[in-house]
């Protein structure tokens, strides 16, 4: 059993085989780098191996072609989707004009949330997306990131701790393209893992973050975010000087605003 194979079937497990479950099945093998960008995908193989028919697999790839993760060709037919360095630059570049304001929002909404006088119905409970809830998930995030036993499992830890800091901005069309963004990520932070494996670096830049966020100090957490996502860029795409220009966040011209290097 290939390791391709072996993923898709333990991400599906003892799930009910539906349409949702094979969608979820091959995306994480697509965003964990276990399906590679260029690799065909072919539904009866895919069927086979998750045990369905073909036709929740040719729908789940039609969803997974919507979001940018697949390529639909009526010659190659579905394919993981390859990302040349011009739509990464472009990719990286979206993320650093939204993720840093979306996270300083949620960072400040959390601190108001906080300092509420009425505070009896808004609970972690009542509000899983955003306050000690967001910070609890960044932080799970993190201890699963750092006990991570291979790539693939970093990987979607990563993603989940991303997520979990801006998922509070309070504006869910915001957060449904930093979903789309963050899926297209992944597919270039996979293949850049491979050539130079920077996460432990990722992993001290996101603690700072978390720390800033936790601290309520939203300023400083978009500006750490905005760091984080542009030397990642300046890394792996060296030359793309729009990223180099707003890395330093909101409010913050050229030369302003501490880098990550400053804060750890």
């Amino acid at each position: 059993m290939s390791t391709a194979e072996a993923f898709l079937t333990g991400s599906v497990g003892a799930i009910p085989l539906r349409t949702a479950a094979v969608l979820d099945a091959i995306k994480r093998a697509i965003l964990a780098g276990e399906l590679r960008p260029g690799q065909s995908l072919v539904e009866a193989e895919l069927a086979q191996r998750l045990g369905v028919s073909k036709t929740p697999v040719r729908e789940a790839l039609k969803t997974l072609a919507g979001a940018g993760l697949v390529t639909m060709s009526p010659y190659r037919g579905a394919t993981v989707r390859a990302i040349d360095a011009d739509t990464a630059r472009s990719i990286y570049d979206m993320r650093l004009l939204l993720e840093p304001e979306a996270v300083r929002r949620a960072v400040l909404r959390a601190a108001a949330e906080a300092d509420s006088a009425d505070t009896s119905n808004l609970t972690a409970e009542r509000s899983p997306a955003g306050g000690a809830a967001g910070l609890a998930a960044a932080r799970a995030a993190l201890e699963r990131a750092d006990a991570a036993a291979d790539e693939a499992e970093r990987s979607m830890a990563n993603r989940e701790f991303h997520r979990a800091l801006y998922l509070g901005c309070g504006n869910p069309l915001l957060v449904g393209v930093l979903d789309d963004l963050r899926d297209q990520t992944a597919l270039v932070s996979a293949a850049a893992w491979q050539r130079e494996p920077s996460w432990r670096q990722e992993a001290g830049e996101h603690r700072a973050i978390l720390a800033a966020a936790a601290a309520g100090d939203a300023d400083h957490a978009a500006r750490l975010v905005a760091a984080h996502i542009g030397s990642f860029a300046a890394r792996h795409f060296p030359g793309a000087s729009p990223l180099r220009g707003v890395a330093h966040g909101p409010g913050q011209g050229a030369g302003h605003g501490p880098g990550l290097e400053e804060v750890q």
